[in-house]
């Protein structure tokens, strides 16, 4: 049996114009995108009519952290540095984050997130790798994940240079890079810089030395898991791009060398601002003690400052820029992703079309199924998105899940709105 997508418009992920296009799921992977009306129906076939809808990839998360505590329709407000960090002196049994995770990985499947790359766990344990393994096994529904260990902190550095003033522990960093890989993680978070948010000028502290950071990248080659790093002074941006980190977050401090490092790597690696959180801080933090003066004090409005700056020009050097918000906390849950797209649009200045390539293409590159993700192609996996409206018009209207008729997960439906109809055709 296939499901066919007919009558809608499809914007299969290459930029190109949407063009009048049904589309036929056999199994798991899309067997064709035809011009509309040309493919033939086959006994049992389930023709789903999505006249005046488009048709689109999967959403990719390339800043997931599933085990962070706030999504929507439940707030935890423990989990809100500086304010509150009471979340960390209470016990957190291993199920009830198993529990915690699952929900949120279904929330962030509902907001139409097939995919998802971990930037770290909130606690050590194997939370994500059991709830990898869960989704993949189809025992809960949530996105395609990427599963990424805890974050590992290190000793303090001076402000804006070279690590200093502490012990050099290369073999400490290989040892934890090693352990969680043995553990199952896909990646490895290292926050090479510190954070404004914890005391003043720590995000141009950097954390790690250039000889920790080589034995971390050189474990994770042997062990064969990706490199994270939490980086925001231009010391750790550019400790990342020489070692070989996959995934880069933040860059606030990014100087031009950094620039023409992240260049001279783009094949290897993607860059994330996790814009979503900072936006929140300055705009809609108020609710949760986080307003104009504290969202100064943590950083929060320079960085956003520098993220207009930063990533257009990343953008027109051809640096894969990822989706991605830092979404887990109480002004900033899981199951707003969607988000980013409009502040790629209003503030980096991407046209819609090029919003929905970060948040699919370079997603699915980033999650290193760019051959079988990302796009609406034969062949490639049935991850795909029913939407009431054009999200190439305003993508913005993926804010709202209702927006969204239909969700696809390797061919299965995870969500069919009964504004859609559905009918076996009988021969």
């Amino acid at each position: 049996m296939r499901l066919i997508f007919g009558g809608g418009r499809v914007f299969d992920g290459s930029g190109a114009p949407l063009r009048p296009s049904d589309v036929a799921v056999r199994g798991e992977r899309i067997e064709a995108v035809a011009p509309r009306g040309s493919i033939a129906p086959e006994a049992d076939d389930r023709v789903i009519d999505c006249s005046g809808r488009v048709l689109m990839p999967g959403l990719t998360d390339g800043h997931a952290h599933l085990t962070f505590p706030s999504a929507v329709g439940d707030i935890d407000p423990t989990f809100n540095p500086p304010i509150d960090i009471s979340f960390f002196f209470r016990p957190h049994p291993p199920e009830e984050l198993y529990a915690n995770a699952a929900r949120h990985a279904r929330i962030l499947l509902d907001a139409g997130f097939t995919s998802a790359y971990s930037a770290g766990s909130l606690l050590p344990g194997d939370t994500e790798v059991r709830i990898r393994d869960a989704i993949e096994a189809g025992d809960i529904p949530g996105p395609r994940l990427r599963a990424a260990s805890v974050e590992r902190d290190n000793h303090a550095a001076g402000e804006g240079g070279e690590k200093a003033e502490a012990a050099e522990d290369p073999d400490g960093v290989a040892a934890f890079v090693e352990e969680m890989a043995a553990l199952g993680f896909d990646n490895v978070k290292l926050l090479l810089s510190n954070d404004d948010v914890f005391f003043p000028g720590g995000s141009q502290v950097t954390q790690y030395s250039e000889s920790e950071v080589a034995a971390a990248a050189g474990a994770s080659r042997r062990c064969g898991v990706a490199l994270n790093a939490h980086a925001q002074s231009a010391a750790a941006v550019k400790l990342a791009a020489r070692n070989g980190f996959r995934a880069v977050y933040h860059l606030s401090y990014i100087d031009d060398e950094g620039m023409d490092l992240l260049e001279e790597h783009r094949d290897d690696l993607f860059v994330g601002p996790a814009v979503g959180i900072i936006w929140a801080n300055v705009h809609e933090g108020s609710e949760f003690g986080i307003g104009p003066a504290e969202a100064e004090r943590m950083g929060s409005v320079a960085s956003l400052a520098a993220m207009e700056r930063i990533y257009p020009e990343l953008r027109r050097r051809g640096v894969r820029v990822v989706i991605g918000g830092d979404y887990g906390f109480p002004n900033n849950p899981i199951g707003r992703q969607a988000r980013d797209l409009g502040l790629f649009v209003e503030l980096f200045g991407y046209s819609p079309t090029e919003a929905l390539r970060a948040a699919t293409v370079h997603g699915a590159e980033l999650m290193g199924r760019g051959d079988e993700l990302g796009r609406l192609e034969p062949g490639f996996l049935a991850d795909l998105l029913v939407v009431d409206g054009d999200p190439t018009d305003d993508v913005r209207i993926l804010e709202n899940s209702e927006r969204l008729l239909a969700i696809v997960q390797g061919g299965r439906l995870h969500k069919l709105d009964d504004a859609l109809v559905a009918e076996p055709i009988s021969h």
